[in-house]
């Protein structure tokens, strides 16, 4: 099933962003035959704001354990995540 994972980063923590991008890449990374799209959310100057991914896991419990062993999670880098199920209508 596909899930829609949403994460807002917290207010003022681009440092945050950029000091653990490399290992959130490579945590994804590690999920890339689940990985439907993925990327960061941006605001209107073109800065990441937010993180958008739509996976494939077999259940939501198995969706909010991916959302919190990702490394921005766990360096605290967001104010908040949503998961739902995600269904594609098009292409």
């Amino acid at each position: 099933m596909l899930f829609m994972i949403y994460a807002v980063d917290k207010p003022d923590s681009a440092e945050v962003r950029a000091r653990t991008r490399e290992a959130h890449l490579a945590y994804i990374d590690q999920y890339r035959n689940c990985v439907h799209t993925a990327g960061p959310v941006l605001d209107d100057a073109g800065h990441a704001i937010g993180s958008l991914l739509l996976m494939e896991f077999p259940d939501r419990a198995a969706a909010e354990r991916f959302a919190e062993n990702d490394p921005y999670a766990e360096a605290g880098l967001f104010e908040r995540v949503e998961i739902a199920p995600w269904k594609q209508v098009r292409p």
